[in-house]
């Protein structure tokens, strides 16, 4: 019989089994329902992830059962376009161009120098896991321009994340958010002096990843180091002006970009979308990821009339056709368009004027006179998205969602955001902020069940997810001249708001969601 088999045999069945297969063979006998119950469910997710910083603490404690069941729903409302649309504060005083960053424990939306905090919190059984405003603090002690530029997560380690923040004097903090054991304050904010960017300059751009920040600065220049060694001991209680941290220790690119040497980016042409930014030196012990398959010779930028470039970049969704390789990006660029790149492919060859760059490596070249031409590897997109109802430059971009494979992207107007599922990207929809603010969406967070976003006026969520109720999220006060249209039904009446939403594909108008 089949039950007589080695346990071993009857574990490797299991792997390659549906979850609605999983659940029939459960039912069947007590010794197949004990497998299932310890491997097959287990086995499921790991062979289909669903990364979820807001959900992972709450996840920890359900079953393997409950996870696949929570799964399962939350693609099927992917499936059908249907969620919960959620704004997550009354509208700021003022507007902005906000940020967002995510950990385990918090979702950080600064906007103007303002830093919000919403934490979230676990479940028991099979509801959605709450997410609850910690509070809102200023950054104060800058004599000057004291907007937020750039945030990112730098790490985490228990209940405390640090970030690092980046502001328009030219300064960046090292900020550590962490629970409060006082009941008046919620959080405790720990401020350090990290960097000081150059006169007239400041960081537009932070980003991190493993012990390393990456800074890109207004007047081009692009800034690697191992954030370990930005650390000062003077607490900021005080204008910076008064501070003078040790220098850090900061490995520069090979060339500041500058006027002639424009920031980098991915450029459009009619020829073909190629890789754009000067030429960039590898640091000793890290790859370029920019380099062909070889290791030869960087991909260098096309410069081009068009005036399309990127705004946002994002890795390819997992389930993705192509692969989970992290050499795939998905980039959002000023014409409108979503356009994948694979790294891996091989890159082919165009020329272009040599008075146009500035090389400090050995290129291919003709010479004659001022007509001299360089010969350059370009890479081409494989795959190329569009709202066709929108003509919008894309501000964000993002990728998860329903069964790992979709891209989400923030347009600059009408606060629209657009999905596409990459399996079958036909199927492609759009659908504005709570409240139709006419603002861009200038920062958007795509998870498994959950798509956080931000317009200059408020962050909001878009919730996939089962069980959300009405004290899922932070409750909303009704304001003059506030747009929100909340619903009135008895199911959904505190919980959910009014939406418009329509799809891409032609005869399609919008409707209300």
């Amino acid at each position: 019989m089949f039950t007589e088999l080695p346990h071993d045999i009857l574990i490797l069945v299991l792997v390659s089994l549906d979850p609605l297969d999983l659940a029939a063979l459960g039912q069947t006998c007590r010794t197949l329902h004990g497998l299932v119950t310890e491997y097959g469910w287990s086995s499921y997710l790991r062979a289909h992830p669903r990364p979820s910083a807001s959900l992972s603490r709450a996840r920890a404690s359900w079953s393997p059962h409950s996870r696949v069941k929570y799964d399962i729903l939350t693609d099927r409302a992917w499936s059908t376009n249907s969620f919960v649309a959620r704004p997550l504060s009354n509208p700021w005083p003022f507007k902005s161009s906000p940020l967002l960053a995510i950990s385990a424990n918090r979702l950080v939306v600064a906007s103007g120098n303002h830093l919000h905090s919403y934490g979230f919190g676990t479940s028991d059984g099979f509801s959605a896991p709450n997410v609850s405003f910690e509070g809102s603090f200023l950054l104060d002690g800058h004599e000057r321009l004291g907007d937020i530029t750039g945030l990112t997560l730098a790490s985490s380690s228990g209940s405390d994340d640090t970030f690092f923040i980046a502001l328009q004097d030219g300064i960046i903090e090292r900020i550590t958010l962490s629970p409060s054991l006082n009941d008046d304050q919620p959080l405790n904010v720990a401020r350090l002096h990290a960097s000081t960017l150059p006169t007239n300059d400041f960081s537009e751009s932070l980003s991190s990843s493993s012990n390393f920040l990456l800074s890109l600065s207004f007047n081009g220049l692009a800034t690697l180091t191992d954030h370990r060694s930005l650390t000062s001991t003077t607490p900021l209680n005080c204008p910076f002006t008064n501070l003078s941290p040790p220098r850090p220790n900061i490995f520069p690119i090979q060339h500041p970009l500058s006027p002639s040497h424009p920031p980098p980016k991915l450029s459009s042409s009619p020829e073909s979308h190629t890789l754009s930014g000067p030429p960039v030196a590898p640091l000793p012990g890290i790859p370029n990821p920019f380099s062909n398959n070889n290791g030869s010779q960087p991909i260098i930028p096309l410069p081009t009339s068009s005036s399309s470039a990127v705004y946002g970049l994002t890795p390819s969704p997992p389930s993705s056709p192509w692969g989970s390789s992290p050499q795939i990006l998905i980039s959002g660029w000023y014409d409108s368009k979503v356009r994948c790149y694979d790294l891996r492919l091989p890159s082919t060859l165009v020329s272009v004027p040599s008075s146009s760059l500035s090389l400090s490596h050995s290129t291919s070249s003709s010479s004659n006179g001022a007509n001299s031409t360089i010969t350059l590897p370009a890479l081409a997109p494989i795959q190329t998205l569009h709202n066709p109802w929108s003509y919008e430059p894309i501000y964000s971009i993002s990728s998860g969602g329903g069964s790992n494979s979709h891209i989400a992207a923030g347009s600059a107007r009408h606060s629209v955001l657009s999905f596409w599922d990459i399996r079958n990207p036909s199927t492609g929809w759009s659908v504005h902020a709570p409240g139709n603010d006419p603002s861009p969406v200038y920062s958007v967070i795509l998870e498994s069940s959950r798509c956080f976003g931000a317009t200059e006026s408020r962050p909001f969520v878009y919730d996939f997810g089962p069980g959300v109720t009405t004290t899922t999220y932070p409750p909303i006060t009704r304001t003059r001249g506030d747009k929100l249209k909340p619903y009135k039904t008895p199911a959904r009446k505190g919980i959910d708001y009014y939406v418009t939403k329509y799809l891409h594909s032609r005869g399609n108008t919008p409707t209300d969601h």
